[in-house]
């Protein structure tokens, strides 16, 4: 047996896991999962999401914890339903990058913290990728009449 005897099926098996619908429901769940648990916190603690807010030095506390709840419920809600897609990916991939430059500057920080600080910002820089490859994805599944 050569490795290409083990390719093929594999191959199969793979194609059809990526051609199922619950696989793109899932990737986008996935992508999503975090901004709407975390909308959905926020909404429900209002001290707690206007004391991040202020943590981070962003006046007016209120009005941008507001607007975080918002982004990180409607964005998400967009992506799930695959309904204008392109606009909940871009504002979640606008709100992580602002988010990332504000929570993990890390080249202010130094050791153990600024390590940690660098990953996490780069980790947040790839969820922007994947946002705008699930703007990429949309839209092709839109132009082939796959999207229902």
């Amino acid at each position: 047996m050569t490795l290409r005897s083990f390719e093929r099926p594999a191959e199969r098996i793979v194609d059809r896991i990526l051609d199922w619908d619950g696989t793109w429901l899932l990737a986008r769940l996935a992508l999503v999962g975090a901004y709407l648990l975390g909308g959905l916190v926020k909404l429900t603690d209002w001290p707690g999401a206007v004391a991040e807010q202020a943590h981070f030095g962003l006046t007016p506390p209120a009005l941008w914890a507001a607007l975080t709840i918002l982004v990180e419920l409607v964005g998400p809600l967009l992506i799930l339903l695959d309904r204008a897609l392109w606009l909940g990916a871009g504002a979640l991939g606008v709100f992580t990058v602002l988010a990332a430059l504000i929570a993990n500057d890390f080249w202010t920080m130094a050791g153990q913290e600024r390590f940690m600080a660098t990953n996490a910002f780069f980790e947040h820089i790839g969820l922007v990728g994947g946002f705008a490859l699930a703007a990429i994805v949309s839209r092709m599944r839109r132009r082939l009449g796959i999207n229902r």
